[in-house]
């Protein structure tokens, strides 16, 4: 069950999965039977493609984040759940510990709370400049993510000569409604929060930044590649390719409840030239020495 659209972004995720099957035995419609369902981020269409997938009773079940992983185990404790981008499992209550689930869940975090400091610091040497920024996410993506990220990016903007402030919404219209708020103060920037509705809403989300004029950070390159500014996180990719490795493990009849939790090992930076210039910005040799993905 993947949360990301069924677009070019969530094809390639779905791709990495089964790629990482097949190099393990296992092929859809000869060994083994695969459901798909694509959520798009949004919570009502998750909860009802949950009660679908459990009354199909499957070994196990792969997801993409919180939210997803939230509605599963609200339904099931039975089914295994492998997730593939979840930030604080442990808090979420998901798991007892990352070192031994415990239940039947377990699989790949994504984004530590922690990480909000870099994006700051990302986003203050691309646009030095920037004063303010607005954290924007969905709370009903998880209440839990939002305040954790809130948090860490108030803790560390002392440092980086920076006010935080939080950019909630529920729908496009509040989207447009936070960035249109922020954008109206002088020297504002904006970090958009990894979680299903920012994902879901990215079109928007970039159109909306280019018309503002906001210097902005994403958790994933997929922004960047679409016009973004710049990104820092994860690679989704490889996080979905590795939970290949769960999955087969437990069709061979492991316990989610004896496979720990990994943590994500690969990192990415993406900037876009043509955005930066946009802005008029210059993207400092630093940050292109450190870049995975230059777009011009």
């Amino acid at each position: 069950m993947s949360t990301t659209d069924h677009d070019a972004e969530g094809t390639r995720r779905v791709q990495a999965l089964l790629a990482g099957l097949e190099r393990l035995g296992w092929q859809d419609g000869r060994n083994i039977r695969i459901t798909h369902r694509w959520t798009g981020g949004d919570p009502t269409r998750t909860q009802s493609y949950v009660r679908e997938l459990v009354a199909l009773e499957p070994d196990v079940i792969v997801c993409q984040n919180t939210l997803a992983t939230k509605a599963l185990l609200t339904v099931t404790r039975r089914v295994a759940v492998v997730f593939t981008q979840v930030t604080e499992p442990v808090a979420a209550g998901f798991v007892e510990s990352v070192a031994r689930p415990g239940g039947n869940a377990t699989g790949f975090t994504s984004f530590e709370p922690g990480i909000s400091s870099k994006w700051l610091d990302l986003l203050k040497q691309l646009a030095p400049r920037v004063r303010r920024v607005g954290l924007l996410s969905n709370p009903e993506a998880s209440q839990l993510t939002f305040e954790s990220f809130l948090r860490a990016a108030k803790d560390a903007a002392p440092t980086l000569g920076v006010d935080v402030i939080a950019a909630p919404f529920r729908s496009e219209g509040e989207i447009q409604a936070a960035l249109s708020s922020l954008s109206r103060e002088p020297d504002s920037g904006l970090v958009v929060i990894p979680d299903a509705s920012t994902n879901a809403n990215r079109s928007a989300i970039l159109a909306l930044v280019e018309q503002h004029r906001l210097p902005a950070i994403y958790g994933f390159p997929f922004f960047v590649r679409a016009g973004g500014l710049v990104s820092y996180g994860p690679d989704p990719i490889d996080q979905f390719g590795k939970a290949a490795a769960y999955v087969d493990r437990i069709l061979k009849g492991e316990s989610p409840s004896g496979l720990p939790v990994q943590q994500p090992t690969k990192f990415e930076v993406a900037v876009n030239l043509t955005a930066a210039r946009t802005l008029g910005l210059v993207i400092p040799p630093s940050v292109l020495g450190v870049a995975d993905e230059v777009i011009e």
